[in-house]
């Protein structure tokens, strides 16, 4: 099935003609409430998505687009426990990691929950025992660091979750994480730490992804320096389901925490994933979190789809990709704490819904995921808001403003909301040639130099952007926050008629990779590859002489 043909889908080409170039400015001055008639609200979190190239029109065909690709079915089939991905066979269960209704969800006529309530009461035993010093290093000392060894969704996610939720931190208790091969960034995390008080969380469902175990073994080479192997169980665990490998390790596999093949990386964080989250705020505030996430689940199934903001944003984001063109999302989060909010958003969207092939196996001829990509404001007006205020390209931006600062004592919070206001503000209304013209004469310009100047300080606006606007950063605000991309990213990829829980793209590298390794040796056989590869091999091989 390709949505080009749904009569809904050519009804907004015919829309998108009568509409692209009507200017937003001129919407707000025509319709005095139209701040009201686009905002919609979970909880204590609002979406003002008024700023945006739409009319009461644009939404109702948008919906009408949702409905007619059965949306409101395919929301189901996920929350039920079906296989709805289809090239691995698996069903979608990120929802129930975070399910505190607690209500049954069948997989293959088993209920999950009890399996996932049990590593629940898993973490909250083992995180009790680090905090209360039950659990004690090999000497006897408090475990004060923790180190998450991870990649992909083993690792973005929960930095992020950490990151973000810095504020409700456990006393004395930090946390780091480790991803890269390169060796410098375990290097430069362990030479701040002391083995004796160090405990590590080895993150790899099959206990065999190259990055991660080479960086788990070069730390238990770092921790044998003054240790011996039989101390390794007090300083390292896992979150894996492979317990041979796992104790070939040298860990104990009471202290291996399971997950499961129904949970995909990037919506692993709920999980057994998320336990360096755990230990670094508590088990407590990971419930809240668990808690919020639940909330958006909760407004995802139940709401209309015209007033679910899951499904507004998502539509929004096929109205600027296949209909405006735009091949990028920016997302901007005006609190330093999500720093690490764009990443995670970017391995969520572009993993899931980068893809060229149909749910048919058959090659698309229309896009799909755009580029998701971002920074925290204010930094980012000092380097590409250039580009989206007055560029040729039309990116759409996503404003998140937390209104309340965990950190008072440093009275920055109104600033930093007024620029992210006025930033969206601006990329709306723009500046036409008569109001730039004004602004010059009251500056003393005139003539030719004022002519000159013009053109060059007129901003287009009618540039697209959203609001998430939330009283402050709590374990339940990002908990909704987080969910309420993930199930964005599922509606477009049901509109798009693509597998958004596979990502087979991650593969082919890591498989070549692998050939790679051994072949950068001096002497070893070269197996056969492009000129350019072999020759790259080669030169390697002669600097490292």
């Amino acid at each position: 099935m390709t949505p080009l043909n749904i009569p809904e889908w050519q009804s907004l080409v015919r829309h998108y003609s009568d509409l692209k170039y009507v200017s937003m400015r001129e919407q707000f001055a025509l319709d005095s409430d139209r701040a009201q008639n686009f905002l919609v609200k979970s909880g204590d979190l609002l979406l003002d998505y008024s700023k945006n190239r739409i009319t009461k029109e644009t939404m109702e065909k948008l919906v009408a687009l949702a409905q007619s690709v059965n949306m409101n079915d395919w929301v189901e089939r996920m929350f039920s426990g079906e296989a709805i991905n289809n090239t691995e066979g698996r069903a979608v269960l990120h929802t129930a990691l975070r399910n505190r209704s607690n209500t049954p969800v069948m997989v293959d006529g088993k209920d999950v929950m009890p399996a996932v309530n049990a590593v629940l009461t898993q973490m909250k035993n083992f995180c009790q025992q680090v905090h209360n010093g039950e659990w004690l290093g090999y000497t006897g000392k408090r475990i004060t660091n923790i180190v998450n060894i991870g990649i992909g969704g083993s690792d973005l996610g929960p930095a992020m979750i950490c990151d973000g939720l810095e504020a409700y931190g456990v006393e004395g208790i930090s946390v780091h994480f480790v991803s890269n091969v390169d060796g410098a960034d375990l290097s430069t995390t362990l030479e701040k730490l002391n083995q004796e008080t160090t405990l590590f969380v080895v993150a790899s469902k099959t206990f065999t992804t190259q990055e991660t175990l080479t960086n788990a073994q070069s730390a238990r080479a770092w921790f044998l320096k003054t240790a011996k192997q039989a101390d390794v169980a007090k300083h390292f665990v896992a979150v894996s389901t492979n317990a041979k490998a796992v104790a070939e390790f040298g860990i104990d596999t009471e202290n291996m925490f399971e997950i499961w093949d129904w949970v995909g990386g990037r919506y692993s964080l709920w999980s057994a994933i998320g336990l360096p989250i755990a230990l670094y705020i508590g088990m407590d505030n990971f419930e809240r979190m668990l808690a919020g996430g639940h909330e958006m689940d909760l407004h995802f199934r139940n709401q209309p789809l015209a007033e679910n903001m899951p499904v507004i944003m998502g539509l929004l984001g096929v109205w600027y990709i296949n209909f405006h063109g735009a091949q990028t999302q920016a997302i901007v989060p005006y609190d330093h704490s999500l720093a690490r909010f764009p990443n995670h958003m970017q391995q969520l969207d572009m993993e899931s819904n980068g893809k060229v092939t149909n749910r048919e196996g058959q090659r698309i001829s229309y896009k799909t995921g755009p580029i998701i990509w971002g920074t925290p404001g204010t930094n980012g007006q000092h380097a590409y808001f250039q580009l989206i205020h007055q560029g040729t390209q039309l990116v759409p931006v996503d404003f998140v403003l937390p209104v309340n600062s965990h950190y008072p004592e440093c009275d920055h919070q109104s600033i930093l909301l007024a620029n992210g206001l006025a930033q969206s503000e601006a990329l709306m209304k723009g500046k036409n040639a008569e109001e730039v013209r004004a602004e010059l004469m009251a500056e003393g310009y005139e003539g030719k130099a004022l002519e000159a100047l013009l053109p060059h300080k007129v901003f287009p606006g009618n540039r697209p952007s959203n609001t998430l606007l939330f009283p402050q950063l709590t374990p339940e605000m990002l908990g909704q926050l987080v969910a309420l991309y993930e199930h964005k990213v599922f509606v477009q990829g049901v509109i798009w008629n693509i597998n958004s829980f596979d990502q087979w793209g991650v593969e082919l590298g890591k498989q070549l990779a692998k050939a790679i390794v051994p072949e950068l040796k001096d002497g070893a056989e070269i197996s056969p590859h492009d000129s350019s590869t072999t020759n790259l091999i080669n030169l390697i091989r002669t600097l490292r002489k």
